[in-house]
């Protein structure tokens, strides 16, 4: 059914559809050129120059898909930063669901429809990569003022060629025809007497005069082999107005004479013609009556199969608008879920793991020996203190009997 579905498409949109990708990649790497992007991106991320058809997808041109999905990113990436929205560079190992979906939102937001779903860019190749990249290409060459003109062909004057008829050749007959019986035009004719006088000079010519006839010392045979060596030189060329109506006359007679001596000949050839058509049109509209009626049943099944089809064409276009939202939201929430799973990760590690236990025991241990040489140190502190309050207490009780010795009472004697 999907098979039947894509021959009916290609149907629809035409023989030539199958090649309506490779002008569209070879205008995207045009507009490419335009903005800069070997030295943009190529010389940025080390890379080679793309080829004309780099991303067609055809089964006679070599594929990456790893490659072209990463050329695509990076490109589709430098792109909308161009057109003036931010957009982060994806790397090589990022979720290819998540990039493709980013990219897609930020198409939608250029005001581009996409009817479409994003797995079809995921092999980095085909018509809808190409589409994606070529509608990118024109915002940033929109938001960069250039544009494509129509080319302007310069105009060039015609000059009127003029009409000349065909150089007739002389001949050895005509030649002594011409020298027996002069014509009265004598501008149209050349006259080889003057040519001959031409080659000498004036003043001999009036001077030397001849006292006997001339006579030949030439052969007839090698004086006719001189003249047929020069008769292809000997030409006379009559050049004709062409704004003679007469000539015109003369022409459309002639023209007239031929189209019916021609078409005498051609009439019979061409009832002969229509006939043969006639009868071949009868036996084509009988057989095509003789085909409808036996395949009318499997008509009607068609046209069925074509209704059922528009049906299902338009719930998938319904249902695929949908589908890019959903998948989107599926993105976020498998990242949200990505995080959580760390974290769950970093905690259940923390609590499984021993080695807190046994640093809190260490310092409870170094804790209690701190304790007892403290206690140590309290004693002899509190046993230094005492003999310093018995020696105090000693030194007040010798102070105070000192001090209260009574004085010898006074005798009688005194």
């Amino acid at each position: 059914m999907a098979e039947y579905g894509r021959r009916g498409e290609e149907d629809e949109r035409g023989p030539g559809a199958a090649h309506q990708v490779f002008v569209v990649m070879e205008c995207l790497l045009e507009k490419l050129k335009v903005l800069n992007y070997e030295e943009e991106v190529l010389a940025k991320h080390n890379m080679k120059n793309l080829t004309r058809h780099y991303f067609v997808s055809s089964p006679y041109l070599d594929s990456n898909p790893g490659e072209q999905f990463y050329m695509f990113t990076i490109i589709a990436a430098w792109l909308i930063n161009e057109a003036g929205r931010p957009f982060t560079e994806p790397q090589e190992y990022d979720e290819p669901n998540a990039t493709v979906s980013n990219i897609l939102a930020e198409l939608r937001a250029f005001g581009v429809k996409v009817d479409f779903p994003p797995s079809k860019l995921k092999s980095g190749s085909g018509e809808f990569v190409c589409f994606v990249l070529d509608r990118l290409a024109e915002e940033a060459l929109r938001r960069k003022g250039f544009s494509f003109k129509k080319p302007t062909y310069p105009t060039e004057a015609t000059e009127e060629e003029s009409v000349m008829e065909d150089d007739a050749e002389l001949t050895l007959s005509k030649v002594e025809e011409m020298i027996e019986e002069p014509d009265d035009d004598e501008e149209n004719m050349m006259d080889l007497e003057a040519l001959k006088l031409r080659t000498t000079h004036t003043e001999a010519e009036l001077s030397s005069k001849p006292d006997e006839i001339l006579e030949s010392t030439v052969d007839a045979a090698e004086w006719n082999l001189e003249v047929e060596r020069v008769l292809p030189q000997l030409k006379v060329t009559v050049r004709t107005d062409n704004k003679d109506w007469r000539i015109h006359v003369d022409q459309m007679h002639q023209h007239r004479d031929g189209i019916k001596s021609s078409l005498k000949e051609a009439k019979s050839y061409l009832d002969k013609l229509q006939e043969d058509i006639g009868k071949t049109l009868e036996k084509v509209s009988s057989r095509e009556k003789y085909i409808n009626n036996q395949l009318e049943n499997l008509i009607q099944e068609y046209r069925s199969a074509q209704a059922k089809l528009s049906e299902a064409k338009e719930q998938y276009q319904q249902a695929s608008g949908g589908v890019t939202e959903r998948t989107r939201a599926l993105a976020e929430i498998s990242e949200e879920l990505e995080k959580v799973k760390q974290e769950m990760e970093e905690k259940g590690s923390s609590m499984s793991d021993g080695a807190p236990v046994v640093k809190i025991k260490q310092s409870l241990t170094k804790l209690k020996q701190e304790i007892v040489q403290m206690d140590v140190r309290i004693g002899v502190v509190q046993h230094t203190l005492l003999q310093a309050k018995l020696k105090e207490k000693s030194n007040m009780t010798r102070d105070m009997h000192a001090t209260n010795i009574p004085e010898p009472a006074a005798g009688p004697f005194t």
